[in-house]
């Protein structure tokens, strides 16, 4: 995929749910995997041309597990021309040396996002985006359904109260493999992940089923995506 189509996708997502408006300061979390890099790159590219005028920052919360060389996303950033910064946390000794729980990305997820908020709130920031993309969409809607009894999964947009951010996911109308193409096409510095739990979780279950069921049923994730955008769900706009 190259970047005009990258682009029509969060164009047309920006557009359908207002995620941007103007004088907007928007942080990325960047994670180092294909998914923030391309977000980060994308909504670079947008701001040159989108009619409300916003600026960016890129964070990455560091969890503390090494090895993890950030020094390709700095220079990244730096040819963006986009601020980047690296918080530091205990979040490694905490989920897997103290508490050790049986689901660790639950508690991981939520001290990240509490890191990741708390920077960007620092920096001025009123929202935060995240690179959750299409069949990210498709996989929690599964996973709630399978774990939770209920038919229902992230929504575009999402604002804290708390905190007075707002969450923005400007990749929901795109594929995985539509991202996968991007960042081998713009040679994006991909950071590999240490997380020990990376790939042992029941999101990597779903993952891979959708998979085995994309290739006996043809379309099947299509029809997954238009079920859920069709969706009453109260916290869509």
């Amino acid at each position: 995929m190259d970047l005009k189509r990258l682009l029509s996708f969060v164009r047309r997502a920006v557009d359908d749910y207002q995620l941007i408006e103007d004088g907007d300061k928007i942080a990325v979390g960047i994670s180092g995997g294909k998914d923030s890099l391309a977000l980060l790159y994308a909504l670079k590219h947008l701001q040159r041309f989108y009619p409300k005028h916003f600026t960016l920052t890129a964070i990455t919360v560091h969890l503390g597990l090494e090895p993890f060389q950030l020094q390709p996303v700095q220079a990244l950033c730096e040819e963006l021309q986009v601020p980047y910064e690296v918080v530091a946390t205990d979040i490694q000794s905490i989920v897997f040396e103290h508490k050790k729980p049986a689901n660790p990305c639950s508690l991981c997820a939520k001290l990240r996002k509490g890191a990741l908020n708390d920077a960007a709130l620092k920096q001025g920031c009123n929202k935060v985006a995240y690179g959750h993309h299409r069949d990210d969409l498709i996989e929690t809607m599964l996973l709630s359904l399978f774990f939770e009894g209920r038919f229902h999964s992230f929504s575009p947009k999402t604002k804290w109260e708390r905190t007075g951010l707002t969450l923005i996911r400007p990749f929901i109308y795109v594929p995985e493999a539509d991202l996968r193409g991007f960042a081998n096409k713009y040679e994006l510095p991909i950071v590999h992940n240490p997380c020990p739990a990376d790939g042992h979780t029941k999101r990597q279950y779903v993952k891979n089923l959708l998979k085995t069921l994309s290739k006996d049923y043809r379309g099947i994730k299509d029809r997954m995506f238009t079920a859920i955008v069709s969706a009453s769900f109260d916290d869509w706009l």
